[in-house]
């Protein structure tokens, strides 16, 4: 989590550095802080809370002057959020600014040391150690006779050399005013190349307005940054050679436009989204997907016994409503893995298997480290990934891009839906490698093709959804009940309220609220029941009967015509009609509308919710 950024070039450091911080305090917002140098001296400026809270009149009222710097928006891990405790940190001497994010695990061994070297700490922050630690080896470094690599740079690599753990920095010294040191393991890294000046950032949305020109550090590069060039080694000991990549998003892409929340503005561009994920890929004389980005042969694919989907969070969900489609269109045994409990269980992967990591950002540390982990014991990773370049999109084997632009709410929305789009198109095409008929394919298919528009006519009801919500905004509990495919969609729904409104709330397959559940509902406690007119419809409208006789009030999300449930229910949202397994496509979007109209009512910070931030890239 966290952002950093770090400019050198022609401009005034402090405006660009300001602006690329506002882009990327959607990856923590505790404090934020930056320092620029300005050839004399380091003029650091930090400030506890969110950017236009206080950083930011800050930077106004006092101009801050330099063509070179960094700063960090941060959300805290070592060290509550406070001004001590906000980036960036200075070395002893007061002259070597350093941004990181990332988490050292050896910082308590590296602070004994360093205090033995005199150095003294004002914050709870391993960051603050290791700013310490590069400032110690910069004065070395300093007195060493020059050679190629420059001084600040080799300081950055015998420093990382003692630590343990993951980072991300951005580095600045007071006595190099025309130099940026950045190196990273475990935690993203992108040069931004520009015309006579480049950036350093952990994510491209804080240098989309100023270049489309990327470079993706790997781990244990360092990089070297001037105005008019940049060098890469591996940890300081060989050049590396980096390519130049495109970012695919315009900078209007990342823009709030006419919505007062980018949630609901995500939550309005999934027709779109959806069709981006089918686009290209579907073959309808083959009634195959085509997915060359997969890198198996179809003798591969065939040969493929086992699938272990591996996910945190939203893509967890994501991960069982694919596991749902895999299992019924290609009979393929599926297990869904929680990335940090996979990463270290000694689970036994039979031959055959085929693990897929599923993320948005592409850079989960867990999701990232159970992909590895599943590499090393040699099975084919694959990776469901909305960023082109992430670390995760480089390790796996293969993958499926989700082309749904940049998703700056922390509440995830349209990384769902695509998610499950492409899953279904996976399941279609494995499917269609082994059992499953050309009718039956081209039903699935002509089905998914419809989702945009019917998600477009979901989308039109949203003044109604949003006059429901308000029926429930005070309620403190609430439950999310759904069967099979519904099943993932209610877990998804109960996320997202508790994760923008702070109400109290969870999902349950509809049959398991008899076994304990149940207890809990009352007058004060809505259920939203999601009960299509499918296979297990009159199932889950008899678990539908128990809480009414319960006298818990009832949310029924149900299929268009379905008259029934008008009078046994408090409201009812009618989704359009469609086969079951695109039924988590549909039946999200008005719980998503549901959470994002509650917390507004409650006045919360819909994008921004509190000890949140979006890409965990941290344990």
């Amino acid at each position: 989590m966290c952002g950093i950024i770090g400019y050198i070039g022609k401009q005034s450091a402090g405006p660009v550095i300001l602006e690329g911080l506002r882009r990327l305090e959607y990856r923590g917002y505790d404090s934020a802080g930056l320092c620029v140098s300005e050839g004399k001296g380091l003029n650091l400026v930090k400030r506890v809370g969110k950017i236009d809270n206080g950083l930011g009149p800050l930077v106004s009222s006092s101009p801050v002057q330099g063509r070179v710097g960094v700063g960090h928006t941060r959300w805290a891990t070592h060290g509550a959020p406070s001004d001590q405790n906000a980036h960036p940190h200075l070395d002893q001497s007061g002259r070597v600014a350093v941004v990181h994010n990332g988490v050292i695990e050896n910082h308590e061994t590296l602070k004994g040391h360093l205090e033995l070297e005199g150095c003294e700490f004002e914050s709870e922050t391993d960051s603050e150690i290791l700013a310490k630690l590069i400032g110690l080896h910069y004065q070395k470094a300093a007195k060493q006779e020059k050679d190629e690599e420059h001084p600040l740079a080799r300081a950055v690599s015998q420093a990382l050399k003692e630590v343990i753990g993951t980072y991300g920095i951005a580095v600045v010294s007071a006595d190099d005013p025309d130099t940026i040191v950045g190196a990273r393991r475990g935690s993203p890294l992108i040069i931004g190349v520009g015309q006579d000046e480049n950036f350093l950032v952990s994510d491209v949305t804080a240098a989309v307005a100023h270049t489309r020109q990327v470079v993706y550090l790997n781990d244990y590069d360092v990089v070297t940054l001037t105005a008019d060039n940049f060098h890469v080694t591996n940890l300081g000991t060989q050049t590396a050679q980096r390519q130049i990549s495109e970012i695919e998003f315009s900078p209007e892409a990342a823009e709030l436009g006419d919505f007062p929340h980018y949630m609901l503005k995500e939550i309005f561009e999934q027709p779109r989204t959806v069709e981006n994920a089918m686009r290209g890929r579907l073959d309808h004389d083959e009634v195959m997907p085509k997915m060359g980005g997969l890198n198996m042969t179809p003798a591969e694919l065939r040969a493929v016994e086992h699938v272990v989907f591996v996910a945190c969070g939203t893509s967890w969900h994501a991960a069982l409503a694919g596991e749902y489609a895999l299992e019924e269109f290609a009979h393929i045994p599926v297990t869904v893995e929680y990335a940090s409990e996979f990463r270290y269980r000694n689970a036994p992967i039979e031959k055959g298997t085929l693990v897929v990591a599923i993320t948005q950002s592409g850079e989960t540390a867990d999701t990232y480290a159970a992909l590895r982990e599943a590499n090393r014991r040699g099975h084919k990773g694959l990776a469901v990934c909305n960023v082109v370049g992430s670390s995760i999109a480089r390790e796996a084997d293969g993958g499926i891009y989700l082309h749904a632009g940049p998703e700056i709410g922390v509440a995830s929305t349209k990384a769902f839906t695509s998610q499950a789009t492409v899953l279904s198109l996976l399941g279609l095409l494995m499917g269609r490698m082994r059992m499953l008929s050309v009718s039956r394919g081209m039903e699935l298919m002509r089905a998914l093709e419809q989702v945009p528009e019917q998600i477009s006519k979901i989308l039109e009801a949203n003044d109604r959804i949003r006059s429901i919500a308000l029926k429930y905004s005070q309620a403190r509990h609430f439950f999310f009940i759904g069967r099979q495919y519904n099943f993932p969609t209610a877990l998804e729904g109960a996320l997202k309220l508790k994760e923008i409104s702070y109400i109290h709330a969870e999902g349950y397959p509809a049959a398991e609220m008899k076994h304990g559940p149940i207890a809990m509902i009352d007058e004060a406690t809505p259920t939203v029941v999601l009960i299509p007119s499918d296979s297990l419809y009159e199932k889950t409208f008899s678990n539908l009967k128990e809480i009414k006789a319960r006298k818990g009030p009832i949310i029924a999300i149900a299929s268009e015509g379905n008259d029934r449930l008008e009078n046994e229910v408090d409201d009812v949202i009618y989704v359009p009609r469609s086969l079951e397994p695109m039924s988590p496509l549909l039946n999200v979007i008005p719980l998503q509308l549901l959470a994002y109209h509650i917390a507004v009512e409650r006045g919360c910070d819909v994008d921004k919710p509190r000890n949140l931030a979006k890409s965990v890239t941290v344990e």
